[in-house]
């Protein structure tokens, strides 16, 4: 369902008057560029209280040290963690999940990923330059990967898209359109999982064999489609501006599309710089204390919230060597896009897997890759839990 977020404001308890209001950097929308404030923030108030718009009160955390321990410390949690409840076979079904997203779990889908690239990248030569790398490319590379994990018939994609418009939109309140997106896609699923067992598959296929065990260890059907919609969307989501964003960052640094084509066994270290570099989530990670934690100096109470700024985190010169510059041979690289702990994504593995694809392929097919307008005329969107431009238009 739609996320909602909050313009963060306020003064700092401290000296009061930051150098660059917090509204700014929580607000940022684009990611190929850095809030400067957030070099402020984590030199001068690594652990500051702030405001969000509504009136409540949280801890902004953009050091790299700060960051890392809320986001692995188990006295954290997801908003919300305070009273978990767990659903029925909730351990069976996290590890469900757990083996459908590995990618070693299927020892085709590199070579499928490999010539699903491939088979999008001959249509866009077809069509000619320039064209929406985007709309081309990244969103249906994105939707193929999660139609193919989850058993969805690769052809219902563009049905599934559409509705992450509306379910990843930003919004401090909720809106007509919400509810009846939701219920949209979870009618979808729950379809797809009461299908003849002869036409399920893929993690779609596991969540309905979750239904023939004990009864009191059955997950509800709406649990299972739930699962299944937030995976396809979150996943879809973050895969799809991820790309956009690597391959922005590649077409800013021309001259890093040559050392990878010459280099291609690079492209994995490439990817995780690009993942550090990367800055998709707008309003930062929220996460709640469990228990009384203290976070550098402060102490944050328990029910307390705490938003990570990853962005200050990753670029913090503490733990990354010059970590302004795009570094593809970095060696250490401890980045937290992925979060840490427990609490790391887990389609991290499935995320580098279907990245390092698709880079590959575009450098491998398109080496004179470049923008078709100046980065400066790019639109960026805006009131959207993702920091990406609207459109991708590419030369080759």
């Amino acid at each position: 369902m739609a996320m909602k977020t909050d313009a963060f404001t306020g003064d700092s308890p401290g000296d009061g008057n930051p150098a660059v209001p917090y509204t700014e950097c929580l607000s940022f929308r684009r990611s190929d560029a850095l809030c400067e404030g957030r070099s402020w923030l984590r030199g001068q108030e690594p652990v500051a209280r702030v405001r969000t718009s509504a009136g409540d009160s949280v801890w902004l955390v953009s050091s790299y040290p700060s960051a890392r321990q809320v986001l692995e410390d188990a006295r954290f949690g997801p908003v919300g963690a305070a009273a978990p409840r767990v659903p029925r076979g909730g351990a069976a079904l996290r590890g469900a999940v757990m083996r459908g997203l590995n990618p070693r779990a299927d020892e085709g889908l590199h070579g499928w990923l490999r010539a699903t690239a491939d088979r999008l990248i001959d249509d866009l030569m077809a069509w000619g330059p320039p064209v929406d790398l985007r709309a081309g490319f990244a969103d249906p590379f994105a939707a193929a990967l999660h139609c193919k994990v989850l058993g969805v018939p690769s052809g219902d994609w563009p049905r599934l898209m559409s509705s992450l418009d509306i379910a990843f939109m930003a919004s401090a309140h909720p809106f007509e359109g919400v509810r009846p997106d939701w219920y949209k896609d979870a009618g979808y699923m729950a379809e797809r999982l009461n299908a003849p067992a002869s036409e399920r598959s893929g993690l779609l296929g596991q969540l309905a064999a979750l239904r023939e065990g004990p009864e009191a260890a059955r997950p509800a059907d709406g649990t299972l489609a739930a699962v299944a919609v937030s995976l396809f969307g979150a996943g879809a989501v973050s895969t799809s501006a991820f790309l956009v964003m690597a391959v922005l960052a590649l077409l800013r640094h021309p001259e890093l599309i040559g050392r990878l084509r010459g280099h291609p066994e690079r492209t994995g270290r490439a990817v995780d710089e690009l993942l550090r570099r990367n800055l998709p989530v707008a309003d930062g990670v929220r996460r709640v204390a469990l228990a009384d934690v203290h976070v550098g100096d402060v102490l944050v109470r328990r029910g307390e919230q705490v938003v990570v700024l990853v962005e200050g985190a990753d670029f913090d010169p503490r733990a990354f060597e010059a970590p302004g510059g795009p570094n593809p041979g970095r060696g250490r690289n401890p980045y937290l896009a992925f979060g840490g702990g427990r609490h790391l994504c887990p389609a991290s593995a499935l995320g580098r897997v279907h990245a390092e694809t698709a880079l590959a392929a575009l450098v491998d097919r398109m080496p004179g890759l470049g923008l078709a307008v100046p980065a400066e005329r790019l639109v960026w969107r805006t009131g959207f839990m993702r920091r990406l431009p609207e459109r991708l238009p590419v030369l080759w």
